[in-house]
């Protein structure tokens, strides 16, 4: 690594948009730091347990409780199976770095290099422009100062690099990307299509749109339904820091990478009012050093930029960066919402192959464009889903036989259960926010982060709303036994975490300007989650994506003009 401390550039954190914004910095001429806390991973030999067998794993595969609830009580109750004994080492380690909870949130953080791009679910969608309406249309949270028509060529523009695979439906409020093939539902989930469309003429039942490849893309290759994808991906097939934007970036000969870099502080000039530079403190020596560049990228994720910038206080900027409307670190989101299972019945002689990385999406259907006369809530959800075969753990647990009765019914394919799970939109409201404990140091002395996020009326009754939904669509595609469960009850779980340093129009109210720069400090820019001054209902990493590479081309243009 280069021990120079000088760059055009520097990107603080390597995860989907630090790895974006590294990717285009260098492919636009400029020489490019990229500081990551954790520590370094590299693609296909950091991937450690990839292609272990479960015969093989350590306490064949389960879990090491004792372990998991000294150093990881938070992390390893993250759902859908992204914390295992496969990837603990992708983790932060909970003990070391601890965080008040006020009210209970789950903080879900990765601790290496290419951070949860190495975890994520890769349900890639755009946001459609009723998102971006929706503050100004009904008053909650401030207007965005975009609109899709300003996103649009940027989603196509990173949707070629990465390789999203759907089917395009036609739907204003649903964007259609650049795609590659899609996915292939099983039988019950066409049947589920067919069923509830013939009933419902609002609604859409569709493969996901997920950055998995299904042929072979900009040299990394297809998908191989192995449904292992966050032990890591040696074939590339799916997108992430590691497998792609890293890489292309290196392949310029102009970035230099150094993890095991915790930022402190960014430092801004008082006479110049721009940044000049980062502090950070070595992890493995605790040594200071700040690098100095002509631009800054904040990119450590949600909560990881929002606490960089409290830090950073100055005379400038007694309460950090960018919080003299005192809007830093409020207007928290994240999604919420129920799950509904069900028995399909009458497609005993149906199966697949394979274990395919993605699931069914339904797009949001209530208080489209307005507020529907039936709904007591505002805003709306979308459904993610599936229909699977059971396996065999829930075979043998069905079974009253035993021995070889019990080997002839667990030998068979199992019932066909289906999946519906709403993501739903939480408000934008002032009092949702993180804030510096000082008093209570965390990892490296640093001020803890206290959480004070909770959800509220609204998104309990249209938690309710999107059960009764998810219940009657079911019954209607023939559906037994439905049994619904509060699936994203608590903030955080959903690990789609938003707001802190919001977008807007008025310095007054907003820390970022249209084109993600902190009001008043013009060559710091803010592109991951805590940019969002709303949510929506869809997985928000691919309008972090397509933010941060028109926030690169924005702000190399302003350099070359000699604005920053």
């Amino acid at each position: 690594m280069s021990k120079s401390t000088q760059f055009d550039a520097i990107v603080i954190g390597s995860g989907i948009t630090g790895g974006w914004a590294a990717k285009e910095f260098t492919e636009k001429g400029l020489k490019t730091l990229v500081l990551e806390r954790g520590g370094l991973v590299e693609h296909q030999k950091g991937y450690t347990h990839e292609f272990t067998p479960p015969w093989q794993a350590p306490n064949q595969g389960l879990p090491d409780r004792e372990l998991d609830e000294r150093e990881y009580p938070i992390q390893s109750k993250i759902e859908r199976g992204a914390f295992s004994w496969a990837n603990r080492h992708y983790w932060i380690n909970d003990r070391e770095n601890p965080y008040e909870q006020v009210k209970p949130f789950r903080w879900h953080r990765t601790n290496v290099l290419g951070g949860r791009s190495l975890t994520w679910g890769r349900q890639s969608y755009r946001w459609g422009d009723d998102d971006f309406r929706a503050n100004a249309r009904d008053g909650h949270g401030n207007d965005w100062p975009i609109r899709y028509a300003d996103l649009a060529p940027w989603y196509t523009h990173v949707e070629k690099f990465i390789g999203v695979s759907g089917q395009a439906e036609g739907m204003d409020s649903f964007p259609d990307g650049h795609f590659l093939p899609p996915m292939e539902m099983t039988a019950v989930e066409r049947a589920l299509k067919q069923r509830i469309e013939a009933k419902w003429q609002d609604r859409r039942l569709t493969i996901g749109r997920v950055a998995n490849l299904t042929v072979p893309h900009n040299g990394r290759g297809p998908c191989q339904n192995r449904s292992i994808c966050n032990r890591g991906c040696s074939f590339g097939a799916y997108f992430s820091s590691l497998s792609a934007t890293l890489p292309a970036a290196q392949k310029t000969g102009r970035l230099t990478v150094r993890t095991d870099s915790v930022v402190e502080a960014i430092e801004v000039d008082p006479r110049t009012r721009q940044a000049t530079g980062v502090r950070v403190i070595d992890a493995k020596t605790g040594q200071r050093m700040t690098f100095k560049a002509k631009v800054v990228f904040l990119c450590a994720s949600t909560f990881g930029s929002v606490q960089i910038l409290l830090q950073s206080r100055s005379a400038a900027h007694p309460n950090g960066i960018g919080n003299h409307s005192d809007a830093l670190g409020r207007y928290l989101i994240d999604h919420h919402g129920v799950g509904a299972f069900a028995e399909i019945p009458g497609f005993d002689d149906s199966n697949y192959k394979g274990r395919r990385a993605t699931g069914v999406y339904m797009p949001r259907f209530r208080n489209l464009g307005g507020q529907d006369a039936d709904a007591d809530f505002t805003r709306g959800y979308g459904f993610q889903g599936g229909a699977m075969r059971d396996d065999w753990t829930n075979t043998a647990a069905l079974t009253d036989d035993f021995g070889a009765g019990m080997k002839r019914n667990i030998a068979r394919p199992g019932r066909w259960i289906a999946f519906l799970g709403a993501f739903g939109e939480q408000l934008p409201q002032a009092h949702n926010r993180v804030t510096l404990n000082d008093k209570n140091p965390g990892g490296f002395g640093l001020p803890q982060l206290s959480f004070d996020v909770a959800y509220g009326e609204n998104e309990r009754r249209m938690a309710v709303d999107a059960g009764k939904q998810a219940e009657q669509m079911l019954l209607a595609a023939g559906a037994k036994r439905v049994q619904l469960i509060p699936a994203r009850a608590l903030p955080g779980v959903s690990i789609h975490e938003m707001g802190g340093a919001r977008m807007g129009h008025d310095p007054a109210e907003s820390v970022l300007n249209g084109r993600n720069q902190v009001h008043g400090v013009r060559n710091l820019f803010v592109t991951d989650g805590s940019a969002m001054a709303s949510g929506g209902t869809v997985n928000p990493s691919l309008t972090y994506m397509a933010l941060t590479a028109r926030a690169v081309d924005y702000a190399v243009a302003q350099l070359k003009a000699g604005r920053l």
